[in-house]
């Protein structure tokens, strides 16, 4: 892959004011960055500042981007709540704006900030993109739903049935169904193939299909996490809590996957993990050197124990494997 292949990675970034984040730095991301670190210490939300980032081109998007971020955290779908009409769309978005007040995020690919304020006795909602400010009336504002489909996340309890049958139409058009089919088999050696069946994503076992929610996380995740690889060809995936559901025994293959079909069409990953497992399964993959190009880092997050800020250290492979089998100060969880 040619280096200017590249320009759109995401390689040093800034988050102010998004959840835990005061004033966070993070720098020298490369293709495949595994992020790791303590729990509560903010790996989830700098995916989801970076994910917004990389996400907004507009107005629009802006507002989608952190009305999913909220989303996703509640684990509410947004089809799901618009069809029962659970909360009104515009409600949705409002409360959005309201939680991500004084919102900044610069990176070397976009600069990003938003801000509410009273100006003659009326509230107003400011965004800056890319240097360009719009002040909008909350009154006047139209909140239409957009998204760039090659920017995707995938949570903890991987994709929802609608969006796995958008993601795996993208497989489709490079015809590798066989080759999800073959993960799937490695993964659980009774699946025989996967299809798209009345709209409902199913499995193949002893020649009678069966919805995936009959099967384990581990499939639904890596259904997931496959599929939405191939959508996001030229953009970001996000994946968090990458090994959820996934047995160690699978990871390596898992990482061979996520390395190879990164390279191939140009995808720049972002994961989590709590699993030293899969750190150590992560380190042994990258240590093969798939490729000539290979651009794969391990981040360990931290809090400063006298100033309680969050940071972010990058490991390189070898600092890693001795770290990893002098047990090292890391953890993964």
């Amino acid at each position: 892959m040619e280096e200017n292949n590249q320009e759109h990675f995401i390689k040093n970034i800034e988050i102010k004011n998004f959840k835990c984040f005061e004033d966070f730095k993070a720098e020298g991301f490369g293709r495949v960055n595994l992020i790791g670190g303590k729990n509560n210490v903010g790996k989830t939300a700098f995916m989801e500042a970076t994910y917004v980032n990389t996400r907004v081109e507009d107005v629009k998007s802006f507002t989608s981007a952190l009305t999913d971020v909220k989303d996703m955290r509640e684990n509410l779908n947004i089809l799901a709540e618009l069809i029962t009409n659970k909360f009104k769309e515009k409600e949705r978005h409002i409360k959005s704006l309201e939680l991500f007040n004084k919102l900044n995020i610069i990176s070397n690919v976009n600069n990003i900030s938003y801000n509410i304020e009273e100006i003659d006795s009326v509230k107003k909602y400011i965004f800056d993109i890319k240097d360009k400010t719009k002040t909008i009336n909350v009154n006047d504002f139209s909140f239409i739903y957009s998204r760039k489909s090659n920017v995707n996340f995938i949570d903890n309890f991987g994709l929802s049935n609608i969006e796995i049958i958008h993601s795996y139409s993208f497989i489709q058009r490079k015809d590798e169904e066989s080759y999800l089919n073959s993960l799937l088999k490695l993964l659980d050696s009774r699946i025989e193939s996967f299809k798209i069946i009345d709209e409902i994503p199913q499995c193949k076992v002893n020649n009678k299909y069966c919805e995936i929610t009959e099967f384990g996380d581990g499939v639904r995740h890596l259904i997931s996490i496959v599929t939405s690889l191939y959508q996001s060809e030229d953009g970001y995936i996000y994946i968090d809590e990458l090994d959820n559901g996934i047995h160690y025994t699978m990871l390596d293959e898992l990482w061979t996957v996520v390395l190879l079909i990164s390279q191939k069409l140009n995808v720049q990953v972002f994961a989590t993990t709590h699993s030293k497992e899969c750190i150590e399964s992560f380190n042994r993959v990258q240590l093969k050197k798939l490729d000539e190009t290979q651009d794969t880092y391990y981040f360990e997050m931290a809090r400063n124990s006298k100033t309680d800020r969050i940071f972010m250290s990058k490991i390189d492979s070898e600092q890693l494997e001795y770290e990893l089998s002098h047990q090292g100060r890391f953890r993964g969880e």
